[in-house]
């Protein structure tokens, strides 16, 4: 398993563990998270947050995920997820992320994204990392704009939450196109 401690301007970035679990429970359990995202349920049991924290290790371990918790540098408090789901046949990874509600439209979810982007093409030695988001949430297709991903379509009623199919837009960005990025 490849290190997981970085840091950027005002973040930690670091594993999950147990103990922030509450944390998990009370940011991620909010309705608007939960309406943008495919699998944070809605209202969020008791127990969830522990068992997913232990299926994060378990993905660390396979190569399959690394989610990091997104850890505010002053506060010490958790203030979100940043994943990177990994397709190692196709050397590609998938940004996957929720900001909590009280941390949003402050560019904490563009410097993780970037940072993590960053982990995958250079740590984890992806060819291609990208993402999707539901066409209701902006904020998350800005930041993947920001991080220098390149816009690849729109999927018209791709995916059914809570029984309304939504469209989802896609973003992507190679490992060529990311050195060019980085040379600039």
């Amino acid at each position: 398993m490849s290190e997981m401690n970085y840091e950027t301007n005002r973040l930690r970035l670091r594993r999950f563990e147990l103990e922030d679990a509450g944390q998990v429970q009370a940011l991620a359990g909010d309705v608007e998270i939960a309406r943008t995202t495919l699998f944070i349920p809605h209202p969020y049991p008791d127990g969830v947050a522990e068992t997913w924290i232990e299926s994060t290790h378990q993905n660390i371990e396979a190569g399959t995920s690394y989610a990091f918790a997104m850890i505010h540098k002053e506060t010490n408090l958790l203030i979100g997820a940043m994943t990177i789901g990994v397709t190692r046949h196709h050397d590609r990874g998938e940004l996957a992320y929720w900001i909590g509600k009280p941390y949003w439209n402050q560019g904490y979810g563009t410097e993780a994204a970037a940072r993590v982007m960053q982990y995958g093409f250079e740590q984890l030695g992806l060819n291609r990392v990208w993402a999707a988001a539901m066409t209701k949430n902006p904020g998350s297709s800005n930041i993947m704009k920001k991080i220098g991903m390149q816009y690849e379509g729109l999927f018209k009623e791709h995916v059914n939450k809570w029984d309304v199919y939504e469209d989802l837009v896609f973003y992507g960005l190679s490992k060529r196109d990311y050195e060019k990025m980085m040379e600039k």
